[in-house]
């Protein structure tokens, strides 16, 4: 190891999902990450079980922390790391194969602080955006996000990558029923504020000072009627004319901040 003495501790949270070639799923319900934050933020976290990292040398010394004595590595050159994962994907040297994270529960996540608001997603299916969603969540302290279990990505390496980490640290709750889920919330004392961008509030003027759950539907059909109906009200963003709409990772990242200095005052 070239950058100095490391540390040996692993740390970290979870998440949770599944893993095949071109997105960066492995086979058997495996998860192949690459590139240096998600892998390493995999490696910290204990509730990740690994099963082989192939790397580069370069990308070993790359990582914040020492892997155990008896970790599976097996060094490989760029272009070797390049067959096992989507197409010109960026992976910096390494490539972790892990077992997917374990199903977390809305119950144990959602526990009413209104500094950590809950981030529901209505059939948001592109990796990209659930990613940096989840990037958000972590930079403005999310209790969780909520998907349905059928219209989501899976956990995997594009995802993971455009998480930047934050698949290791924000809490993922997949569930059957969407709506039940928001019902749940509603009982647990969450303002449920759905973004649509035909609403005549705006979402400065629907916020509540108690916890708060954020409703995203997918780009450019929105949230589905009956996902609206249960929300507590909608809001819009008071974006300039000048533009249609705004992508749901943005718009989740301004939400967010939104909650987050709603919180501070």
């Amino acid at each position: 190891m070239a950058k100095g003495e490391r540390k040996r501790a692993l740390r970290g949270r979870a998440g949770r999902m599944k893993g095949g070639r071109g997105s960066g799923r492995a086979t058997a319900g495996h998860v192949r990450l690459w590139g240096r934050h998600p892998v390493e933020a995999a490696l910290k976290n204990p509730e990740r079980k690994h099963r082989k990292l192939w790397a580069t040398r370069e990308g070993i010394d790359s990582l914040d922390g020492e892997l155990p004595a008896d970790f599976p590595i097996e060094y490989a050159e760029v272009a070797d790391l390049g067959r096992l994962v989507a197409k010109d994907a960026p992976h910096q040297g390494l490539v972790l194969e892990c077992e997917a994270l374990d199903d977390v529960f809305l119950d144990s996540v959602a526990l009413g602080d209104p500094a950590h608001p809950v981030v529901v997603l209505d059939q948001v299916t592109d990796p990209h955006n659930v990613g940096a969603i989840l990037r958000s969540a972590a930079a403005f302290g999310a209790a969780c996000i909520v998907t349905q279990d059928r219209h989501a990505p899976p956990e995997g390496g594009v995802l993971a990558k455009s998480a930047s980490g934050a698949l290791e640290t924000v809490p993922w709750v997949r569930v059957v029923n969407l709506a039940r889920a928001l019902d749940e919330l509603a009982e647990a004392g969450y303002w449920r504020i759905g973004m649509a961008g035909e609403a005549e509030a705006t979402l400065a003027d629907s916020m509540s000072t108690g916890p708060l759950a954020i409703v995203l539907g997918a780009e450019g059909e929105g949230m589905r009627h009956n996902i609206a109906g249960h929300c507590d009200t909608l809001a819009r963003l008071p974006i300039s004319s000048a533009i249609e709409s705004l992508n749901v990772s943005n718009a989740a990242a301004i939400a967010l901040y939104a909650a987050a200095t709603r919180t501070q005052d």
